[in-house]
């Protein structure tokens, strides 16, 4: 077992000290901040109130003893107790550069003691500032530059829709199966997974192709034209399926709510390439794997050798904080132009402010390598781990974009999802919160807060070890 001391400093940043090794239990790494006492209502009052006044569509990861969080530090999260647990799914995949940030918090402190709110019909410096700052995270030669801020990933999702729509004339768009882009509206049509969509009508003129799922899917890992092969199903749908004239065509770089699931190499270049072809634009979701998330690179396209036409972000530009952005080609954004499009909380001061700390971050403290480095860590532990647990059946994705599927049986890859709930289950009592995901909830989604460290992930590593240990008795 790996222990650690740290501290922050006024700056924010982890200072460690040497490492020294212990045979006993797993414990968390040492860590200076202690948080203030929580004198708010109880576990059980909350769970009361919230029956009695909330929606009962809420659903909790613990369903037999929820877990109650009043407290975050960076990369870690306290109960109403005090305890301490190592966030791995921050918050699902939002909080990017740490909870409460120190500098992004004062930031957005300072903004709210001056002016919390106004909206676009006046000038307000931060948006555009954010604007000019964000769009410069982009490659120049991209030409992606008109930035429109909404509030979350379904809106933007929309918003990115209907644009598509506008720009082309064109009205079907196609979308991948095992995708995830929203629940709202024409965001949940997008969506292409039957535990997230109701009965409710809400995909017409969407189309959904083949997974490129080199584990799962018809064309495996073994096949060196599988993402070929891929690609050429939605040049088949969109020939036999639609008029030959598209909107759209919108993937995950890599997918998150779908389990972690990376394209198939080759199948974006060729698929961006038809589609093209066919009168479409290519938008890239980017909310769950972009600022830095891969490591290898800012954007998640990138890893694809592509340029969309616009890109879709929410999640980890916020940290935690409503903030959602559709960035296109300044062409296309003047498709909206054709009517009043009107957003009342897009361009918030106080949210465009921590978006802009938030970049400030990621670069000052160079998140990206260290999304890199500490998510290589993890993927050459999880490979020690699926030599001794054959119930590891895959592990993939990049940097701090991380997914492990567990299956009963490696031939026929029967989901393990009681198994995957039980250790998700045990990893919360040893201080450890995962994320689940996948349409059968059988694969750990491995997603922390981008300023996890080493130390932090040879916990994480130690506390599965047990688990997977003891399920098998």
């Amino acid at each position: 077992m790996i222990r650690i001391t740290n501290q922050i400093t006024s700056g924010g940043k982890l200072l460690f000290s040497k490492r020294n090794f212990s045979t006993s239990s797993p414990q968390l790494p040492e860590f200076n901040y202690v948080p203030p006492a929580y004198n708010g209502p109880s576990k059980s009052e909350v769970q009361k109130m919230r029956k009695e006044f909330l929606t009962p569509a809420l659903l909790t990861y613990y369903p037999n003893d929820p877990i109650m969080i009043v407290d975050g530090k960076m990369q870690y999260l306290f109960d109403e107790k005090g305890k301490r647990y190592l966030d791995m799914f921050a918050g699902i995949v939002t909080v990017s550069v740490g909870h409460c940030h120190p500098y992004v918090t004062e930031i957005a402190k300072k903004q709210m003691d001056r002016l919390q709110h106004t909206t676009t019909i006046y000038l307000n410096p931060n948006i555009a500032e954010f604007g000019k700052k964000f769009a410069e995270t982009f490659p120049a030669d991209h030409n992606l530059k008109a930035c429109y801020f909404v509030n979350s990933g379904s809106e933007a999702n929309d918003l990115a829709l209907m644009m598509a729509r506008e720009y082309t004339g064109n009205y079907d768009v196609i979308a991948l199966r095992n995708g995830y882009h929203g629940g709202s509206g024409s965001a949940s049509g997008l969506t292409s997974l039957h535990t997230w969509k109701f009965r409710t009508p809400t995909d017409f003129g969407i189309k959904h192709t083949l997974n490129p799922d080199t584990y799962r899917g018809v064309y495996r890992a073994n096949d060196p034209q599988a993402g070929k092969k891929y690609a050429d199903q939605v040049k088949d749908l969109i020939e036999f399926d639609t008029s030959g004239q598209v909107a759209a065509f919108i993937a995950e770089p890599i997918q998150g709510i779908g389990g972690t699931v990376e394209l198939a190499k080759g199948f974006l270049p060729e698929v961006y390439k038809t589609v093209r072809k066919h009168g479409g634009l290519v938008i890239s979701d980017e909310v769950q794997c972009g600022f830095g998330r891969t490591g290898t690179n800012f954007w998640g396209y990138q890893n694809h050798d592509v340029v969309p036409d616009i890109v879709v972000t929410a999640k980890g530009i916020g940290n935690g904080t409503p903030l959602a952005a559709v960035i296109t080609r300044p062409e296309i954004a003047q498709a909206l132009t054709k009517r009043i499009h009107f957003n009342t909380y897009g361009g918030n001061p106080v949210a465009c402010s921590i978006g802009s700390a938030v970049l400030d971050v990621i670069k000052k403290d160079n998140l990206q390598e260290n999304s890199r480095v500490v998510g290589n860590h993890i993927i050459e532990n999880m490979k020690s781990l699926q030599k001794k647990h054959p119930i590891i059946g895959d592990i993939r994705g990049k940097g701090l974009m991380l997914g492990v599927e567990l299956v009963r049986n490696p031939e026929t890859l029967e989901p393990a999802k009681e198994e995957t709930q039980k250790i998700v289950e045990r990893a919360r009592e040893m201080g450890v919160l995962l994320g689940k995901g996948g349409l059968y909830g059988n694969c750990l989604r491995i997603k922390p807060p981008m300023c996890v460290n080493k130390q932090d992930a040879d916990f994480f590593t130690e506390v599965l070890d047990r688990c997977l240990t003891e399920q098998k008795k």
